[in-house]
């Protein structure tokens, strides 16, 4: 039921009307909106926001509240979400032409999964809209003949907002636009093609409408009228720039009811400056970076219904799950790609000539919430919440977000860094001096790893090397960037080591990078720095050392905190990259699987392994290595299968060592046997695999999941869950190695075959393709000898480089989806849990039924 936008196009000439022409939307959303529509005939369009479209049904006599009453809503083409703020008129000969009114807008919540609901003809849903509320359903109707109408009936739920013989009476109580509080007559005064999105009906200062309609050019020099301004707004002409506001780092956010507290973008801080038409985007040091940034997110601000504005924001790309990526951004960027750029603001400093630095801030956020429409794709506003600090924060970790900033509600905007705004980090991050690099192992045209500093007094002193994070076009880039910065003196103030210096080619101290980090070492140097970008915002001169957190440092696995480069001392090309989009080098994964290591070792020692190999990364040549081969590291075991010693031996690890090893050796996926070599013959755990056809929404693989797990509970095991890095999600359920493998296939079977014998329109436990469109394969077949499943924390040889991660149950929802949580994210995602998942796996275990 993908939302498409070909049918919407097709019947209208957008050189006669002025309905926006959209484009399907990227992000889940859930808008909804009626309007009011005169044309052949009078009627309402209930639209709902469903992937990326607004789905749209013509009610012919609208809505009622009257739960007896049932309205006939016939199914129109998808609209894009653009036409949710709609509101004008449409010329005489177009397509629907007539009068537009905004009659009332909202969100919507379905009760279950709405793509079900939708496919089956029965949608249940909350509205909670400025007008209508509480519960509706939505109805198919049994088609007749050959009737082209596909015939709904919007139907009022029976809750406390419903009014039994209403029949239409609310909609004559409450006429008016929620847009601009104008009646049907007023907008169709209006020149043909016009649309009010540009301009809104003039105010009196109470409020109500003067029932005098402004010319184009009056509109459009005055903002809407939901915009009225508080007279503290001080009347003031546009400035050129401003210095922004800068937020100061803790270590935790603040306490109390005066912040508030939203996400913290990875992207580039900008003001936007709306002037005559014109959109220029200034640097936080007042760089024009317009042409930057293509035509999109421009065009978004100047549709906004203001002459003049100065809006404070961030400009991002975001990857799977909303989350924005830096590294992304920066790879657009290279490629003059601008289609997935987004814009947040969250301040609005000048609007219309007035300066509005002196209001506070939750007023500044309240003008400008109601400025940007709801339903808009590119340019977004950025929500906060009032909960506690150490709640939002622990959740954006959770989700692997890069932290959250808190302010202060009450107080004015104020240029530079303060308190009252503070923000507090998932995971350590900064920016830092390029002083030299280290050319690639693998290309002579790349650099291999970047050696950084940050300024004490007029002293940059060296704290170390960052050598992933580099995407192959970003690593060739970076060379040919710094080539006229060589110089052969170090621009450090103290002497490196022979170790540090090797191989190091020496920059004049003038270019920065944004690096993730895992900790300060000791010794004042960063473990485990991964590349994020060059901030080309900032100046090198101005880089210090941010006051880091002093507490809650994991350390190093095995004794290894103190040296662990010692661990990483026998990989070669450890710039090799292995993801190419996320520039994840072998050194990367040799780290992420070395501070993952008190987490993986109980899933992936004393097993047996089966281990994805891409040696030229995940682009390259891929095979499953499940014996010893020639020249394979010597803390990699080969042992004897004790139930076939005649065969070839088996491949496992026992220590953190072995692990590294395994990145040495290009294992990008590992797959454990579900026993231990102990007892090889007695699973000592199950696995089911949700594995979703063509057509299957995510939230339907979560409750085919919670099923699994019903199951199982009902049957006395523990159930556990876990994304699966590709598609869907695995439930694992540990169990007492008493039973042998045919006993555990043949249970797992009897699971699968009673979920798809009580639904079989959701469910199949056969493999063959053909009947698995639009259903889920409950996969039972990992659950015998010699086969795998890969193991948690296990990262995948796909694109984005996802990870098998472990879930709370609780955290399963649309936004967590199978590639949620990354090589990137998923260490500052555990280190912001207070436990592990799966904490208690082993000692669930529990016989097998």
């Amino acid at each position: 039921m993908a939302g498409s936008l070909e049918t919407y196009h097709a019947k209208r000439n957008f050189r006669s009307t002025r309905e926006p022409r959209g484009r399907k939307g990227k992000s889940a959303g859930n808008s909804f909106c009626i309007q009011k529509h005169d044309a052949t005939r009078l009627h309402y369009d209930f639209r709902l926001e469903m992937d990326g479209v607004l789905k749209s049904w013509a009610v012919t006599r609208g809505p009622s509240l009257d739960p007896e009453d049932k309205r006939l809503a016939v199914h129109v083409e998808d609209h894009p979400l653009d036409y949710g703020d709609f509101e004008g008129t449409i010329p005489k000969g177009e397509y629907g032409g007539g009068t537009v009114l905004l009659w009332d807008r909202g969100t919507w919540t379905p009760d279950g999964d709405p793509h079900r609901g939708y496919a089956k003809g029965h949608m249940e849903f909350t509205l909670d809209g400025e007008k209508l509320k509480g519960r509706w359903h939505l109805v198919r109707m049994h088609g007749r003949g050959r009737e082209k109408r596909e015939n709904w009936l919007l139907i009022k739920g029976d809750d406390e907002f419903a009014r039994p013989g209403d029949d239409g009476a609310y909609l004559k109580e409450a006429p008016l636009s929620v847009k601009t509080g104008r009646e049907l007559g007023e907008i169709a005064g209006e020149k043909p093609g016009w649309s009010s999105k540009a301009g809104g009906a003039i105010k009196a200062k109470d409020g109500k409408g003067t029932g005098k309609k402004p010319s184009r050019e009056k509109a459009k020099a005055m903002p809407a009228a939901p915009l009225a301004l508080p007279e503290e707004a001080a009347a003031a002409p546009l400035p050129d720039f401003v210095e922004p506001q800068l937020a100061t780092l803790v270590e935790k956010p603040p306490e109390g009811d005066d912040y508030i507290h939203e996400i913290k973008f990875d992207g580039y801080r900008l003001l936007a400056r709306l002037e005559k038409g014109k959109v220029t985007f200034l640097t936080r040091t007042g760089l024009d970076w317009t042409e930057r940034f293509g035509p999109g997110v421009a065009a978004a601000i100047a549709d906004l219904p203001a002459k003049s504005l100065l809006l404070d924001g961030e400009l991002v790309v975001e990857r799977e799950g909303g989350i924005s990526d830096f590294s992304a951004l920066q790879a657009d960027l290279s490629e003059d790609r601008h289609d997935r750029f987004r814009f947040y603001a969250f301040d609005i400093l000048h609007l219309d000539g007035h300066d509005l630095r002196e209001l506070p801030l939750a007023e500044r956020k309240s003008v400008l919430e109601r400025l940007i429409p709801p339903s808009d794709v590119t340019l977004r506003f950025s929500g906060h919440f009032a909960d506690t600090g150490a709640d939002v924060l622990a959740h954006a970790c959770r989700l692997g977000l890069e932290g959250i900033v808190s302010k202060r509600a009450d107080l004015p905007y104020r240029s530079g860094r303060s308190r009252s705004w503070l923000k507090a980090k998932c995971s350590a991050r900064q920016e830092f001096v390029i002083g030299g690099y280290v050319p690639s192992s693998v290309s002579n045209r790349a650099i291999g790893a970047l050696v950084l500093g940050v300024f004490e007094g007029d002293n940059l002193v060296h704290v170390g090397k960052v050598g992933t994070g580099f995407s192959r076009a970003v690593a060739e880039s970076l060379f040919r960037q710094l080539q006229p910065l060589r110089t052969d003196r170090s621009p450090f103030a103290a002497r490196l080591t022979s170790a540090e210096a090797k191989g190091v080619r020496f920059l004049k101290p003038e270019k920065v990078a944004e690096i993730e980090f895992r900790a300060w070492t000791g010794d004042g140097h960063l473990r485990h720095a991964s590349f994020r970008g060059l901030r080309e915002d900032k100046d090198a001169s101005a880089i210090r050392r941010e006051a880091k957190p002093a507490s809650g440092e994991k350390a190093m696995p095995t004794g290894e905190q103190e040296k662990p480069a010692a661990l990483f001392k026998g990989l070669t090309h450890p710039d090799r990259i292995y993801w190419p989009e996320e520039g994840v080098t072998k050194l990367g994964l040799a780290e992420y699987y070395a501070e993952m290591w008190d987490y993986l070792a109980p899933f992936v020692t004393g097993r047996a392994l089966a281990l994805l190999r891409c040696p030229e990364g995940i682009n390259g040549e891929r095979f499953f290595q499940k014996h010893k081969w020639r020249g394979m590291n010597a803390a990699i075991q080969s042992v004897k299968d004790p139930g076939e010693p005649d065969e070839e031996p088996l491949l496992s690890i026992r220590d953190v060592k072995g692990i590294v090893a395994l990145a040495q050796s290009a294992a990008l996926e590992i797959h454990p046997w579900g026993s231990t070599l102990k007892a090889v013959e007695r699973p000592d755990m199950l696995i089911l695999d949700l594995d979703p056809g063509e057509g299957v929404a995510w939230t339907e693989v979560i409750e085919g999941a919670t099923f699994a797990r019903r199951l199982l509970e009902e049957a006395g095991l523990a159930a556990y869950v876990k994304t699966s890095g590709g598609k869907g999600l695995h439930v694992v359920a540990p169990l007492k190695p008493k039973a042998d493998w045919d006993a555990v296939k043949a249970y797992t079977k009897s699971v699968a075959d009673r979920m798809a014998d009580e639904q079989p329109d959701r469910y199949v436990s056969t493999i063959t393709k053909a009947k698995r469109v639009g259903k889920i394969f409950v996969d039972y077949l990992r659950n015998q000898r010699g086969m795998t499943a890969v193991a948690p924390y296990s990262p995948r040889a796909r694109p984005g480089a996802p990870v098998s991660m472990p879930v709370f149950w609780e955290e399963l929802s649309p936004a967590v989806g199978p590639q949620h949580f990354t090589l990137m994210n998923a260490v500052a995602r555990m280190d912001a849990l207070s436990e592990d998942p799966w904490k208690d796996f082993w000692e669930k275990a529990r016989p097998l039924p």
